[in-house]
Formats: C-alpha cells, sequence, structure tokens
C-alpha cells in the first residue's frame, strides 16, 4: 500500500508489515496505524510514520543501543493487549527529540511491539528512574562539521 508522508512522499508500505496500537499513542489516541520506515541502510533510528495523517512521525530507536540497563517492567494487562506469551521477546522503542545539539529520548513513555502480530502499546512508566528526555547522543555543533578553508 501507498503511505503519504510529508517527509517522504509517498512510500510502498507493505500492509502486513504496519504495526497496531489499538489505543493509539499519547495525545494521539485515534491514530492507530503506523509503519516504521528506515532512516538508512544502517542506522539505528527509524521513523514510525502515521498511515492516516501524512505530517505524523516519530523518530524512534531501541533504547537499549544507549541505556544499556533499561528495562520495562510489562504488567499483565499490557501483555495481554499485545497478545504475547510469557518470556516472549518484544520490541522496545522511544520516541526520540532533538534538543539543540542533543538527541533525546522518551524512556518513560516507551513503545512496545510484538513481533508476531504487530500489536504495540505505549507505556507510561511511573517510576521516576527515567525521564521524557534522557540524553542519547550529543550531535557535534554545525561549526565543528565545517571544513575549514586554507
Amino acid at each position: 500500500m501507498l503511505v503519504e508522508t510529508t517527509r517522504f512522499g509517498a512510500v510502498e508500505v507493505d500492509e502486513d508489515r504496519l504495526i497496531h496500537f489499538p489505543d493509539g499513542l499519547v495525545g494521539f489516541s485515534d491514530r492507530m496505524r503506523f509503519a516504521l520506515i528506515a532512516t538508512g541502510e544502517h542506522s539505528s533510528f527509524y521513523w514510525l510514520q502515521s498511515v492516516d495523517t501524512a505530517a505524523l512521525a516519530f523518530v524512534v530507536t531501541d533504547p537499549r543501543l544507549f541505556v544499556a540497563d533499561y528495562q520495562v517492567a510489562l504488567r499483565a494487562e499490557d501483555a495481554q493487549r499485545l497478545d504475547a506469551e510469557e518470556g516472549q521477546a518484544l520490541q522496545l522503542f522511544v520516541i526520540v527529540n532533538k534538543v539543540e545539539q542533543l538527541l533525546t529520548g522518551n524512556l518513560q513513555g516507551p513503545l512496545v511491539v510484538n513481533p508476531a502480530n504487530l500489536h504495540a502499546v505505549q507505556l507510561v512508566l511511573s517510576e521516576k528512574r527515567y525521564t521524557t528526555r534522557h540524553p542519547l547522543i550529543h550531535l557535534p555543533s554545525p561549526r565543528a562539521a565545517m571544513p575549514r578553508s586554507a
């Protein structure tokens, strides 16, 4: 199927690979179908693109690439919403934001995806160990990235 995006134009997406959030995302409860679009061949970042709203997309990544001890305790009702078996491997993503020269991740609102059926939920963690703007990567300043002229 063709998915319209504001960043990439029309993108061909296999309908069998759409991620379904039955409750939507925080602030977007009426948007339930998303496509995961790679940002590059070897990138750790993806676009989570709404299938129904071209302008609605989030950059996401696996938080464990940046915070090795990051863990999410899945409640029984969340596992049931995902139709996940006990001990089943689930995919974990967080929404990424850019704040000046820093990429941050919303570690308090992780996205959990069951790869077997592509059902997903966004959790809202109550523990204060993590923040909505957890530092992931410091980006080089634009000046430092520019080559010097002779």
